[in-house]
């Protein structure tokens, strides 16, 4: 078994994130923080924080997965992220419990973060990205 130690986001798929910042910011009053491009995931994304947590919202810049995410569904939940300790271990578990993994070993991400996405057939079609955050931030 591995420890999930929260909910580290909720992100949101949009187009247009300046838009979305705006729009977020004039709806519930949530000011953007550490607004990045991921070029290894080929994304934008600009973090939103609600207490311990976040909204990030993330925009694809040549990701395509993004592009048909959008061209499909229109803007919208994209995935949880669950901050997770020993992001290897919990992959390793998951493998041999049989999860179907979209990664079996992390990859780069926001914020210098560990990452790595358990498949949505594993969860009812959700998708869902497990975070070891980077020394230093949690």
């Amino acid at each position: 078994m591995f420890r999930i130690k929260k909910i580290d986001h909720v992100a949101v798929c949009v187009s247009d994130i300046d838009a979305a910042a705006a729009k977020y910011k004039e709806v519930l009053g949530l000011e953007g923080r550490e607004r990045e491009v991921v070029a290894s995931q080929k994304t934008e994304a600009i973090l939103l924080p609600i207490g311990d947590s976040n909204i990030e919202l993330i925009s694809p810049r040549g990701n395509d997965g993004l592009v048909k995410f959008l061209e499909k569904r229109g803007p919208g939940l994209h995935h949880i992220a669950v901050e997770v300790e020993g992001i290897e271990a919990a992959l390793a578990f998951l493998k041999g419990i049989g999860v179907p993994l979209i990664d079996e070993t992390p990859r780069a991400g926001a914020r210098g973060h560990k990452v790595a996405f358990v498949h949505p057939k594993a969860t009812g079609g959700v998708l869902i990205e497990l975070v070891e955050p980077a020394e230093g931030h949690a």
